[in-house]
């Protein structure tokens, strides 16, 4: 199976480059699912209904969200009767949505798809990200019940994303992590089959900081002092992601490849 990931969607911009660009990118690619973070779609927060529309029109097969999930509080409805939306599983007991979901590819091949957060360095506390995986991928063994499992590992530390990636070793097709808006060079298999990237990076514009316009985040830094907003860059951007090619039979990665395409970013592709 040939899987595509794509970091957070940042903004205008991201969500423009995804939309132009995803539908080309799955005829040359020739791939069966596709996966895409748009928790900072709207604004670079949180993901409405209208935008997730496009993102699934232009040919996500899902999108996951993050710590912003309901930060467009349409989102809270929308959710319900999207199914091809995820929030993560351990986000907050009753939220609306679920956390896992299993989907069928264009052959009827099943994709379970799992969002988890991590707890370092977040602004709260969730619950256990492992166990919460754990119960998750005891219930779709790979290679049985399911075809191929991408796991979304949302969160700040690299080490706790790592950490994530070996205890899914063998037991997911992939383990990618999102959250902090920067590509990482370390896209492997790991010991147990497992396709491993530590972060996707962004689909939004690079001449930026993590996707916000440059003046406001150089201000604070500088002085310490806030005077305005936040605001999402909208220059050209890279879509920057992962692709994993599956092995059928037992689920497991054959082949991974960091993905850029489009603006300021070395280019790679499959």
């Amino acid at each position: 199976m040939r899987l595509l990931f794509l970091g957070d969607v940042m903004g205008r911009a991201g969500r423009h480059a995804v939309e132009e660009n995803l539908p080309r990118l799955k005829a040359e690619w020739r791939l069966d699912f596709v996966v895409v973070n748009g928790e900072n779609a709207s604004n670079g927060a949180g993901l409405s209904g209208e935008h997730a529309k496009g993102l699934l029109a232009a040919g996500a097969d899902c999108v996951t969200l993050g710590d912003h999930a309901f930060d467009q509080k349409d989102m809270l409805q929308f959710i319900e009767g999207e199914p091809r939306i995820l929030r993560p599983l351990n986000f907050a007991k009753g939220a609306p949505g679920r956390g896992h979901r299993v989907f069928q590819d264009g052959r009827g091949r099943k994709v379970l798809v799992a969002q988890v957060l991590g707890n370092v360095f977040m602004k709260r506390a969730f619950d256990d990200p492992f166990s919460a995986i754990d119960a998750v991928l005891r219930a779709h063994p790979l290679g049985g019940a399911v075809q191929a499992v991408m796991v979304d590992m949302h969160c700040e530390a690299t080490s706790e994303k790592m950490g994530m990636g070996h205890y899914c070793d063998g037991k997911a097709s992939l383990v990618v992590g999102t959250h902090t808006h920067v590509p990482t060079a370390d896209a492997q298999i790991l010991p147990g089959g497992t396709g491993f990237l530590s972060d996707a990076g962004m689909c939004g514009d690079y001449n930026s900081v993590i996707g916000m316009e440059k003046t406001e985040p150089m201000r604070r830094f500088v002085t310490g002092m806030a005077k305005g907003r936040f605001a999402p860059a909208l220059g050209e951007a890279t879509l920057s992601g992962v692709f994993v090619e599956t092995d059928d039979r037992t689920g497991k990665a054959v082949t991974i490849r960091m993905i850029r395409q489009g603006g300021r970013l070395e280019q790679a592709g499959v």
